[in-house]
């Protein structure tokens, strides 16, 4: 256990190095991976959510594709397609780049609804369907999407059940005075030089302790009575917490 726990503490410290003043984000990120749940990212551009999920992969040794949404892109773009081949008069699957460990959903509230909704199955099911056929993905198989505020022009709700297959939502908020004067002596070459300190075998072993973990039934009971107390109708509901969120 101890030594689970400095390896990830050694993975934090490395991308502290590079990306300053989002720890809240880097631990967010270390927490999906473990769980090996989807994460959300929402904040305005430029405060290092994709550097972050980049880095993050570097260390963790995964393989990991960046798409970027744009209003553009379609379904076939992100979960590939069939194409026929005239001279072998049949069709080939041609594979796109969410079949990796780690994908980085970049602006995804950009993109129109269908092209959201070609996430779900990943997302949800961990495979892909071309076709007549479905393809199992990668483990561990991992999205993470940034978001930009909704206000922001050119920017589209995710539907509720996008929104359902994340396990969490990470708030960015601008960095502090130090991070931000530490930023101006970041180089390239010092995001080009971090090297992998966990591997596939090492999360796996991270999600095996994580599921060990003992949790008593009474807050079984309270993390229960909260889901149901945003629940009107349920008799956990209260009205109150809900207009103060």
């Amino acid at each position: 256990m101890s030594e689970l726990r400095e390896k990830v503490n050694h993975v934090l410290e490395a991308a502290r190095s590079v990306i300053f003043g989002q720890d809240e984000m880097l631990e967010s990120i270390v927490a999906a991976l473990v769980c090996e749940g989807h994460l959300l990212i929402e904040g305005m551009p430029g405060l290092g959510k994709t550097l972050s999920v980049s880095a993050m992969s570097k260390l963790c040794d995964l393989e990991f594709n960046r798409i970027q949404f744009t209003p553009d892109l379609l379904p076939s773009d992100l979960i590939g397609t069939m194409i026929y081949n005239q001279k072998k008069e049949e069709f080939s699957t041609k594979f796109g780049p969410i079949f990796t460990q780690l994908i980085l959903a970049d602006e995804i509230n950009r993109s129109p609804a269908k092209v959201q909704a070609a996430l779900l199955e990943a997302m949800a099911e961990k495979q892909v369907t071309i076709g007549d056929t479905s393809y199992p993905l990668k483990t561990p198989f991992v999205v993470m999407a940034t978001q930009n505020p909704i206000e922001q022009e050119g920017t589209y709700n995710l539907p509720e059940a996008q929104l359902d297959r994340f396990m969490m939502k990470v708030h960015v908020g601008y960095p502090n005075f130090e991070a931000e004067k530490s930023i101006l002596d970041l180089n390239m070459k010092s995001i080009g030089s971090l090297t992998p300190t966990l591997s596939t075998e090492l999360l796996a072993g991270l999600k095996s302790t994580v599921d060990e973990i003992y949790v008593d039934e009474k807050l079984k009971d309270l993390i229960i009575k909260i889901v149901h107390a945003t629940r009107p109708g349920n008799k956990f509901f209260n009205k109150n917490m809900m207009e103060q969120y």
